[in-house]
């Protein structure tokens, strides 16, 4: 069974091994972007954030100064029995990983904008937990920047307006232009509630970048149509995916939440028994 120093532990790896490397599926997109890529500027700019990366990996330092919220999303089997404060363990995890990776500490109070030092506070980091069937304990970590955090948006449409959902992800994208430093993942919530449908954009962000499914590629080839290409220069591929995640939501209403992402779609994840 997991002990809390295991979970400490893990935290801390994994904190450090999202901030330093990405993951199979990001790499290849970026490779794909490069290699279809037809303009000049942008093929720069590609072949700069692939270098950043092979750099970030073998120099075993965060690949952005923006190391960005601690957001932790915990699968909880219930057949698992721990004796301690699982919270507790996460939270001193990212207090050491700040410390050890390093994570710069971006956590501040809303109002008074105080900062505390080591990226933990009121509700922070942010753990969502999930209970699923088994004794497992999965912890998945994704450092969320603010420069795309900054773009996203949330809009309560109503039930008729269903036609309408590609329109104003592609108007959130428009509108971000090069501020959250494309080619950028867009995670899209729909469904749910208020607050439902933008966990669901955030954790659609999770998901294999290269598998997308009809409506995905639909709305991801409007968005590349824009023009603004990589770090807002122009070009192709403004976008490397679009990921979908739902929920049902009552007859009422439509929340839908787009989730945006800067290139470094950083995450890790790790099963402890």
């Amino acid at each position: 069974m997991p002990t809390y120093e295991d979970v400490v532990e893990t935290v801390v790896d994994l904190f450090r091994k999202a901030e330093t490397e990405l993951s199979d599926d990001v790499i290849m997109a970026l490779r794909r972007a490069y290699e279809e890529e037809e303009n000049e500027i942008a093929k720069i700019n590609l072949k700069n954030i692939l270098r950043n990366v092979k750099i970030a990996k073998e120099k075993r330092i965060p690949m952005c100064q923006d190391t960005g919220l601690p957001i932790v999303f915990v699968e909880l089997g219930r057949e698992l029995c721990l004796d301690f404060d699982l919270k507790e363990a996460i939270v001193e995890g990212v207090r050491k990983a700040t410390r050890e990776v390093p994570l710069r500490p971006n956590a501040v109070h809303p109002i008074t904008r105080e900062n505390s030092g080591d990226n933990v506070g009121i509700r922070m980091p942010i753990v969502d937990v999930e209970v699923v069937e088994g004794d497992r304990l999965k912890l998945t970590v994704m450092p969320k920047g603010a420069g795309s955090e900054n773009c996203s948006a949330l809009r309560m449409m109503l039930p008729g307006e269903v036609d309408k959902i590609k329109r104003f992800v592609v108007e959130v994208v428009k509108k971000a232009g090069g501020k959250p430093c494309p080619p950028i993942f867009v995670g899209v919530g729909i469904g749910s509630t208020f607050d439902g449908c933008a966990k669901l954009a955030k954790k659609a962000l999770l998901r294999n970048v290269n598998e997308m499914n009809e409506l995905e590629l639909e709305i991801l080839d409007a968005i590349n149509e824009l023009g603004i290409g990589p770090m807002g220069l122009g070009g192709k591929v403004t976008a490397l995916a679009v990921l979908i995640e739902c929920g049902h939501c009552h007859t009422a209403s439509l929340p839908v939440a787009v989730n945006v992402q800067c290139w470094a779609n950083r995450r890790a994840s790790m099963v402890l028994r």
